[in-house]
């Protein structure tokens, strides 16, 4: 068996170890990155923290478009939230997504 062959197998092999909830989990986490407004979003709030109404100004986005996008990504524990009075501010809660998410921009801007 060659070297590719070997690779494949170990990769179903793996894969059949995976059970149903992980499955799901990592398939919704790429559903996140899979899409330009979250990928937008994600990357403003690596950088720090942000309401509802600054990440909506800053990307020039409707206020429920951002508030959608976010409960999403809450959903997934990719980002959470203060309250501060009756502003949510936003940030990020998951560092190996961003990360995974970092290095997919890095790839994407490598020359």
């Amino acid at each position: 068996m060659n070297k590719e062959e070997n690779g494949e197998q170990f990769l179903r092999e793996d894969t059949q170890l995976l059970d149903e909830e992980t499955l799901f989990v990592v398939s919704q986490t790429f559903k996140a990155l899979s899409d330009p407004t979250r990928i937008r979003i994600l990357n403003l709030l690596c950088k720090e923290e942000h309401s509802v109404n600054d990440i909506a100004e800053t990307l020039n986005l409707s206020q429920s478009s951002v508030s959608h996008q976010l409960r999403f990504l809450k959903n997934l524990r990719l980002v959470k939230f203060r309250r501060e009075g009756t502003t949510l501010y936003y940030s990020e809660d998951d560092y190996h997504v961003m990360n995974l998410l970092k290095q997919a921009i890095e790839h994407a801007t490598h020359n």
